[in-house]
């Protein structure tokens, strides 16, 4: 292996065998989003009255809520494979990719694990 050129750097050191997965999930997490943010749109706009308690009623329902679920999941997804492809193509520090990675990660769960309780909170009428 030899360290003049660029490809005796690399050369034996194999793929990581995850980029293409990783490249798919992220545009099938694009397309479920574009199918759930057109199904929120169309049903905001058919819902007429936003009040609190119309999106409570709305929210109520079963397939709403479930939808919703879904759509809070795939977005804190979506968005934590798109920025984890930006840390780790920009942050070439070891130990600055892993924090940032870390933080990441600890955000895309706690986020999306809120939304989704959220939704559930008013879809089983849980008072706070």
């Amino acid at each position: 292996m030899g360290d003049g050129t660029s490809i005796g750097r690399v050369r034996g050191l194999g793929s990581s065998h995850h980029g293409a997965h990783h490249w798919l999930t992220h545009r099938f997490s694009a397309i479920s989003n574009l199918v759930l943010m057109s199904w929120f749109i169309i049903s905001l706009l058919l819902l007429g009255d936003y009040s609190y308690e119309a999106m409570v009623e709305w929210l109520s329902a079963p397939v709403p809520a479930v939808a919703m679920m879904l759509l809070a999941g795939s977005l804190f997804w979506h968005a934590q494979m798109g920025l984890q492809v930006l840390i780790e193509d920009y942050i070439h520090e070891p130990g600055s990719k892993f924090g940032l990675l870390t933080l990441l990660n600890l955000a895309a769960v706690g986020g999306g694990v809120f939304c989704i309780f959220s939704v559930a909170t008013l879809a089983f009428g849980v008072s706070a």
